[in-house]
């Protein structure tokens, strides 16, 4: 309960700073509404079907491909993870793709998958990814070796090893990793429906509201939204790791 006085305390310092500065002759009204306006705006767009289908479609396409990364970067980082040949031919390829941008990709991912949802989903797996892969490999790395022995007195193959051992081993690691995961794939989707052209999205909602004659409140709803959404992801995904992994 102190926490979370102390985080509201926060939370309403901040708007009254938000609110002082918005309303202060610095600063141009159509530069920085206020919140009270922004929060007015944010009820009328609550009530709008097309600003609806816009968060739902950020959201569906967030969920897809954190479930593609999650499909791909687990087996593969248990598979690195275990065997040292398989790691060592792969580190240069990986360590060369990891620190690539997925903005950086936008164009060459119009180019080969044009302008529908698939551009965005495939940047928001490949960001996704890497935090999912490299904690799956460092769980491994500290997995007991004294359990993978047991296990194979016992008669296990390698692949139960993986499945029965090192697997239960790794979930804290990896929950960690897809918690990341999750917030790095909703900046990426936002950034690129707002950059690529997506004819739907939050980030394509904070695009028209910036053009023409620029509404910055709607531009703040579609931000604020965003933000909402990746705070519940992330207390979502450690509501999980704590009730999963409590051990």
């Amino acid at each position: 309960m102190r926490a979370f006085t102390r985080g509201l305390i926060g939370i309403a310092g901040f708007l009254a700073l938000w609110e002082l500065l918005g309303r202060s002759p610095l600063i141009p009204a159509h530069a920085l509404p206020p919140p009270s306006v922004v929060f007015g705006e944010l009820v009328t767009q609550l009530t709008s079907p097309a600003f609806i289908s816009h968060v739902v479609a950020t959201v569906l396409a967030v969920l897809i491909a954190i479930a593609i990364a999650i499909a791909i970067a687990v087996p593969s980082g248990l598979v690195l993870g275990s065997v040292p040949a398989v790691r060592h031919a792969t580190r240069a390829i990986i360590e060369f793709l990891r620190p690539i941008p997925s903005v950086a990709l936008i164009p060459l991912a119009l180019v080969m998958l044009g302008f529908g949802p698939e551009t965005k989903i495939t940047l928001a797996v490949y960001a996704a990814l890497w935090p999912i892969l490299f904690n799956t490999i460092y769980a491994l790395d500290e997995l007991d070796p004294l359990l993978v022995e047991t296990a194979r007195v016992f008669g296990t193959r390698r692949v139960g090893v993986l499945f029965r051992v090192a697997l239960p081993s790794a979930l804290p690691f990896v929950l960690t990793g897809i918690r990341l995961a999750a917030t790095t794939a909703l900046i990426v989707m936002v950034s690129v429906e707002l950059m690529a052209g997506s004819q739907v999205g939050l980030g394509y909602f904070i695009m028209e509201a910036r053009s023409g004659p620029g509404r910055m409140d709607q531009v703040l709803v579609g931000t604020v939204v965003a933000g909402a959404i990746g705070v519940l992801l992330n207390n979502g995904l450690e509501r999980v790791r704590r009730r999963w992994v409590a051990w």
